[in-house]
């Protein structure tokens, strides 16, 4: 009954439990579900989430709940929130072992830097990729490969990207063609295009743009922004390559879409800027300089400061053509002033814009600017890949490190685990030894006493056959040496009776009778001492001195009864033995254990048992619920060996009685 009601409340328990796991499940897919749900009711769900989880305290639910609110953070632009709530968890994280969240959270991580911090960015994706390549997961393991690419290609580290993002092809192509592996690839491909297009390699740089948009055409959905992307991308390096007709097609094509403009300003401008740049290089000036500045106010009202430098560059550069210097320096220097704020290729070209504008001593001192600033960028970017590489030997050399430490820690512990076994071993043995030599020498012990009992017995013999032959001997003197010579006396006297006188016959008649009561007491004194009075008692005598002696030493009261009609002659030693043991055992308990101040022992026989008996009236103990001691398995061991029974009867605070019957012969 108990049982099934335990059952039952666990069933109860674990029902409730998978309850709460299904609930979280729920909440997290609410939270991330943008289509029904505003943010902060996808907040509000994450927090119960997580609130459900700590109550749970399922780690890999605590993990998950913290990781949709870290996104959430991010999805709002805290990112200071988002970047705190990402760092606890990857301890979370590397705390349970979770290797995927670990990877995970390192690319979210990453993500995050790639705008903020190159180096941050690419050692994360670092860590990321490794541990998604250590999984054999080809996907993430590419996803964190095109992350890492466009660092490197961002960086100037063109070969590296390329390596890079092949790798990264090379892992996607083995997985089917499944949507996010179709846009990841077009990713790497569009990538491989950008590389190609500044190493000036335009027919590989045109071949791999081509296949990415062909890949993005197959994505579900609409994909236009994306095809827009891919479509600028191919159309600047037909226009890098100088196949500006060509370039001029696709970047009509990209600007007839109406809702361009509208949706992407900033795309829209950039597009319009090239196609304007595009036409400058083909000479065809109709439209110029309006498109640029159109593109130009475009990126002034929605901010994007960044993107109007090259529009500046490229109208001091027109006007420079047209030979308008004030508005060429206008422009160029304007483009200096924005690109100033970011100290990269942009400054360069504008630095180098403004000494071909100005003039002399002006010009000189920009063309030794953008020198400067051009050795100074190489040296970045070389140093930028030199950290790459010293970020990918230090991540080996920590791994390295990371395994030398586990193995060490192994080693460790297999070396602990030997020591205690070894240790345990050697006290098992050590306490085995000396429960074998304390075995061995009570069983030396135990053999002694039997050894010193039965010489005891043997001296005990040997005493009364010494005292029998001396009775033996005394009798015979007496019977043949005294009584011979006073027979003869006797007789003598009888002789002597001849004389007639009364006087003689009276005092000889006393004389004989006197002589003859004497006889008679002789006799009755041979005949006493050849009466073997002793016998049959040795065994009580050894009996009545190991009482005598534990009475003393234990100070009991021990009293001892027998039946006279037990013949210890007929028991064999080995019965006589085992009692007195038993005696003597029996009375050390009382002493020790039942604290008694009396014993009795009683020896009696029936049919063909002897019988032995010794109650005390100690405290006595619960037999139940005690454990046998080594005293009581003796007795027992003694007594099962003389074939007998032993039973055992003890209450609390009544006494204690041993009962033993064994047979005589046996």
């Amino acid at each position: 009954m108990c049982l099934a009601i335990c059952f039952s409340l666990f069933n109860v328990k674990t029902f409730a439990q998978t309850k709460d796991v299904d609930s979280i499940e729920r909440l997290l897919q609410k939270s991330s579900n943008s289509k029904d749900y505003d943010y902060n009711s996808r907040f509000l769900f994450a927090k119960q989430a997580e609130q459900l989880s700590n109550k749970l305290n399922i780690d890999s639910l605590k993990l998950k709940s913290n990781i949709e609110i870290a996104n959430l953070y991010k999805e709002k632009g805290a990112f200071q929130l988002f970047l705190n709530a990402n760092n606890d968890n990857i301890k979370q994280a590397e705390r349970a072992g979770d290797s995927v969240s670990i990877a995970l959270l390192y690319h979210d991580t990453a993500n995050y830097y790639f705008r903020r911090s190159t180096d941050s960015a690419y050692n994360y994706f670092y860590k990321a990729e490794k541990i998604y390549r250590a999984l054999k997961d080809n996907y993430n393991t590419a996803s964190t490969l095109l992350g890492i690419a466009i660092i490197q290609k961002n960086e100037k580290d063109f070969i590296g990207s390329e390596v890079t993002s092949v790798e990264g092809i090379t892992l996607l192509d083995s997985l089917p063609d499944t949507q996010n592996i179709i846009r990841k690839k077009a990713f790497l491909f569009n990538n491989l295009g950008i590389v190609f297009d500044e190493l000036q390699q335009y027919d590989d740089a045109i071949d791999y743009h081509n296949k990415s948009l062909q890949l993005k055409r197959r994505l579900n959905g609409d994909n236009s922004h994306t095809i827009s992307n891919s479509l600028n991308n191919l159309a600047l390096t037909y226009k890098n390559s100088g196949a500006y007709n060509i370039a001029l097609e696709y970047y009509e094509d990209i600007l007839s879409d109406a809702t361009l403009k509208s949706q992407r300003p900033q795309i829209y401008a950039l597009v319009l800027d090239n196609y304007a740049h595009t036409l400058y290089l083909n000479e065809e000036e109709e439209q110029l300089p309006q498109l640029y500045l159109e593109a130009l106010k475009i990126c002034d009202s929605i901010g994007a400061t960044y993107n109007s430098i090259i529009i500046n560059q490229h109208l001091a550069e027109f006007y420079n053509g047209r030979d308008q210097k004030d508005s060429a320096k206008y422009y160029a220097h304007k483009a200096k002033d924005i690109s100033e704020q970011y100290h990269n290729d942009d400054l360069l070209k504008s630095l180098l814009l403004l000494s071909e504008i100005e003039v002399d001593s002006v010009a000189v001192n920009y063309y030794k600017d953008y020198i400067r600033l051009s050795d100074s960028l190489h040296k970045s970017e070389r140093s930028v890949r030199n950290k790459f590489a010293r970020i990918r030997y230090e991540t080996k050399e920590i791994e390295l490190k990371n395994e030398k430490i586990t193995k060490e820690r192994l080693l460790f512990m297999l070396i602990s685990v030997v020591l205690l076994i070894t240790s345990f071993l050697i006290i098992v043995i050590v306490s085995q030894r000396n429960k074998n030599k304390a075995l061995e020498f009570k069983q030396r012990q135990q053999k002694a006493n039997e050894e010193i009992y039965n010489l005891m017995l043997s001296q005990q013999d040997k005493i009364e056959e010494a005292r029998t032959l001396e009775k033996r001997r005394i009798s015979e003197e007496l019977h043949d040496g005294v009584l011979g010579r006073l027979f003869g006396t006797r007789l003598s006297l009888d002789s002597l009776n001849a004389s007639k006188t009364d006087e003689a016959i009276e005092t000889r008649s006393n004389y004989i009778e006197e002589l003859k009561t004497i006889e008679l007491e002789i006799r009755k004194v041979s005949h006493d001492l050849n009466m073997d009075f002793v016998s049959h008692s040795g065994y009580i005598d050894i009996i009545k001195a190991l009482l005598e002696k534990q009475s003393l030493a234990y100070n009991l009261e021990c009293a001892l009864k027998y039946e006279d009609n037990i013949n210890w002659d007929d028991i064999s030693n080995r019965i006589k033995i085992h009692f007195y043991r038993i005696i003597q055992e029996a009375l050390q308990n009382s002493y020790k254990h039942s604290k008694a101040d009396r014993v009795n022992i009683d020896f009696y026989r029936t049919d063909n048992d002897i019988c032995l008996d010794i109650t005390d009236n100690g405290i006595g103990f619960d037999i139940s619920k005690s454990r046998k001691g080594i005293g009581l398995k003796n007795m027992s061991s003694r007594v099962h060996e003389i074939h007998g029974v032993l039973v055992l009867k003890s209450d609390k605070n009544g006494g204690t009685k041993i009962s033993i019957k064994t047979p005589i012969f046996n």
